[in-house]
């Protein structure tokens, strides 16, 4: 997939954001050395099988037409991850998940990364019947909390817990403008 996304620059670097590759990899494989990250992920990459895993469904996904992940580069690292799921025709939402590399957070990575694959999603899909993108998370993880906001998705409930998620959640939503 040839789409290119970039976010704005900060003081220490753009963003650019782009399809993940198979050469990717061993950065996944990088990012996901950190133990936060693990808590927060339901599929952690923890070896080359689960590297190929991630990158086999991020290909299909972007194939089917209804999962776009992006990996967020900075300076040519993996900074973050932000994907657009659940993406059908004539359905009004979709939802936006991500995560931040743990040298990435804290400077504003994931909200500038988020506000692209917004705008992007908008932009490719309102015709087809998007009118809102969700972001969810658990409400223990205030940092998901700040880039929702910061992203300008607005706080819209509490979600009580279902499995595969062990506590309440936070249910944030950005209208088409």
């Amino acid at each position: 997939m040839s789409i290119v996304l970039s976010a704005p620059a900060t003081a220490t670097a753009p963003a650019l954001l782009r399809p993940w590759r198979d050469g990717d990899a061993d950065a996944l494989i990088e990012a996901y050395r950190d133990p936060v990250l693990r808590a927060w992920t339901r599929h952690p990459v923890t070896g080359p099988a689960q590297a190929r895993v991630f990158l086999r469904r991020s290909h299909q996904g972007w194939a089917a037409g209804h999962r776009f992940m992006f990996a967020v580069l900075e300076e040519d690292r993996v900074a973050a991850c932000v994907v657009l799921k659940d993406v059908r025709p004539g359905r009004p939402a979709a939802e936006v998940g991500y995560w931040t590399a743990a040298p990435a957070r804290g400077r504003g990575v994931a909200p500038r990364a988020v506000q692209a694959v917004t705008a992007w999603a908008y932009a490719r899909f309102a015709a087809a019947g998007l009118t809102h993108l969700e972001l969810l998370h658990q409400v223990d993880n205030p940092a998901s909390c700040r880039v929702a906001e910061k992203s300008g998705y607005a706080f819209a409930e509490v979600l009580p817990a279902r499995a595969p998620y062990p506590r309440d959640g936070h249910r944030h939503v950005r209208r088409l403008p």
